[in-house]
């Protein structure tokens, strides 16, 4: 991934509307949510969550299909993992993390 890219979907998941909505669609898998559905599990204005809908799919962090009358967001998963490859390339210094100490080295 580039840094641009990085940058660009780290800067669209830095507002709580939109983390809380990546991190619902993560959740639901690749069956996804309809905005309906979203906006009532976040409590949030189906206009508003619109807007966030669209700034994480121009960051590539979300996908759409349409679905007869319904559209189907899901998280964009390869670009969740890049992002996290991205973060993690050189995590201490190549060694193995301890995850039980919750810290590198």
């Amino acid at each position: 991934m580039e840094e641009n890219k990085a940058i660009q979907s780290l800067a669209a998941l830095a507002q709580t509307v939109r983390l809380r909505a990546f991190r619902a669609l993560v959740a639901a898998g690749p069956q996804g949510l309809t905005p309906g559905q979203l906006a009532e599990q976040l409590e949030v204005a189906a206009t508003t969550l619109s807007f966030h809908l669209k700034e994480m799919l121009h960051a590539g962090l979300v996908n759409q299909e349409r679905d007869g009358r319904h559209l189907i967001y899901r998280a964009e998963f390869a670009h969740m993992n890049a992002l996290l490859d991205y973060l993690t390339e050189h995590c201490c210094q190549g060694q193995p993390c301890e995850a039980s100490r919750n810290t590198c080295c």
